[in-house]
């Protein structure tokens, strides 16, 4: 029944997003796969923590877009998510669900927080940063950077990214407290354990986008941008590994986001448990 139960829901979500233009036709059958498996596999805290992101990252994507079309140029790709994107993005957790219904232990649960804090923070700072009025600075240099480029951080963006982390670890502990279910770890300690995985996973994001994600040139504006294409034609790799594009990037990012979660909730286990 639970399967069946998540199946529905995750239809019905995805269904929506796909008639709001938030995910294409491969990323609403991606989201329809992971959401089945999220609940089907796990419970509501899964599915829940899944939802929350989803569901917040797409309102905000919506906020003054005309504002954020110049820096959405330089992305690898914008607007409606695609199946690769929702992987990238879920794709981590999905496991780490199936992971836990395969071999029940703690362990997943701390990681998945991570994750999900890390995914959440990285895409509330990009869109809450991309309209901000000072230019980003590099993450490595500190130098300005236009708007939109990888290894950009700002002060808006910056606290956007605190502020969904927070919520996904205030998510977690109410969610496990309802459902009842998850580690013996004290409640409270989710809340840190997931602003602080969210906020450096979504920093290291930034360090890797700054050093080894592979950007291209564009011959015709000049622009340095994610995308194999600009401005009608083919753009020149100038840096960064061939196979480091954003979604590999948002992968790595997630895993450390995860892994520092799990310490934190570990340590307090030990200290306070």
């Amino acid at each position: 029944m639970d399967w069946i139960i998540g199946a529905v829901g995750a239809c019905l979500v995805a269904g929506a997003a796909y008639a709001k233009k938030s995910l294409s036709a491969s990323g609403a059958i991606a989201a329809v796969l992971m959401g089945t498996i999220y609940y089907g596999a796990g419970n509501l805290f899964w599915f829940g923590l899944l939802l929350l992101f989803f569901v917040t990252s797409s309102v905000l994507s919506k906020v003054k877009q005309a504002e954020k079309r110049q820096a959405e140029q330089m992305y690898e790709k914008s607007g409606r998510r695609d199946a690769a994107q929702v992987m990238a993005n879920g794709g981590i957790g999905m496991i780490l669900c199936l992971g836990n219904y395969i071999w029940p232990s703690p362990i997943w649960f701390g990681a998945f927080v991570g994750v999900m804090a890390t995914v959440t923070a990285d895409t509330w700072a990009t869109e809450w940063g991309s309209l901000s009025k000072k230019p980003p600075r590099s993450v490595v240099s500190w130098k300005p950077l236009p708007a939109g480029t990888s290894g950009g951080v700002s002060l808006r963006g910056s606290a956007a990214a605190v502020v969904g982390a927070g919520m996904i670890g205030t998510a977690a502990a109410v969610l496990l407290a309802w459902t009842k279910s998850g580690p013996d770890w004290p409640l409270w300690a989710w809340i840190p354990a997931g602003a602080l995985g969210g906020t450096v996973g979504a920093f290291v994001d930034s360090f890797l986008g700054a050093t080894v994600q592979v950007m291209y040139r564009c011959p015709v504006c000049g622009k340095s941008v994610e995308s194999r294409t600009h401005c009608g034609s083919p753009t020149v790799r100038y840096r960064g590994w061939a196979f480091m594009n954003n979604d590999a990037v948002n992968l790595l990012s997630s895993a450390a986001g995860g892994a520092l979660a799990l310490a934190v909730m570990i340590l307090a286990g030990r200290w306070f448990g």
